[in-house]
């Protein structure tokens, strides 16, 4: 069995940094699928970090199979493109809601209103970095698709004139299956690159995008361990 709480991590390049942050802390440490899953301790409490994952097939397995191991909480952690010129590399955006493009979240069904973040969560996570000079910090509705190469000029300025903050290829699939299972989940993405001009703008060695992550993860590992355990119990398979 694993721990309540559950740090999701996208990126093999976050899963090294938050070993190099947090350096002797793993207790255990097992293969999950294609990914990692390792219980580690942090203050007076103990953490499950999964990674990495890429796209929403691959996430919705390892947070399938958290959930039968016990996970209840989840903060996922990943990378955004943005589509709104007032987002800028090493922002940080909070999904309030979800544009879905990809597959895996038919295969559960939910109402697609509630394919978003478990309030509470979102809430703690938004309450934990008010007022805070470290960060910049957006709120709002993102786009998740399978298709990254399919991000063409004409989706994008849509999205963008309907209000869409940023794009990735998780959250959506995520939100549905916590809803779906009954736990709580909400994500966190930094701003990786800039989709909202005519040329896409790479920022994966901007100083700022990695020093936003340097400082992100262990504030989330926090803002985690302080929530309470939820009354309700998660949704069973019917398998």
């Amino acid at each position: 069995m694993l721990p309540a709480d559950a740090l999701l991590l996208f990126s093999p390049q976050d899963l090294r940094l938050l070993r190099a942050i947090a350096p002797r802390r793993v207790v255990k440490d097992r293969e999950l699928f294609l990914s990692r899953v390792q219980v580690c301790r942090w203050g007076s409490g103990v953490v499950a970090v999964a990674g990495p994952m890429l796209g929403a097939p691959q996430a919705v397995l390892v947070l399938e199979k958290l959930i039968a191991l016990g996970v209840r909480r989840v903060v996922a952690f990943g990378w955004c493109g943005c589509l709104a010129p007032e987002l800028a590399v090493g922002d940080l955006v909070l999904p309030s809601a979800t544009c879905s493009e990809e597959g895996t979240s038919k295969h559960y069904p939910i109402a697609p209103a509630d394919a978003s973040p478990d309030p509470a969560l979102l809430q703690q996570i938004c309450l934990s970095l008010a007022g805070s000079r470290e960060f910049v910090v957006h709120q709002g509705r993102i786009w998740s698709t399978d298709a990254p190469y399919r991000e063409t000029r004409e989706k994008v300025d849509g999205h963008r004139r309907n209000g869409l903050l940023a794009v990735e290829m998780e959250c959506s699939a995520l939100f549905t299956v916590a809803r779906f299972r009954g736990i709580g989940l909400a994500a966190c993405l930094v701003v990786s690159d800039d989709l909202s001009g005519a040329v896409w703008r790479h920022g994966y060695d901007d100083r700022r995008f990695r020093e936003t992550r340097e400082r992100i993860l262990p504030h989330l590992l926090d803002t985690l361990l302080q929530q309470t355990e939820p009354q309700s119990s998660p949704r069973k398979s019917a398998l």
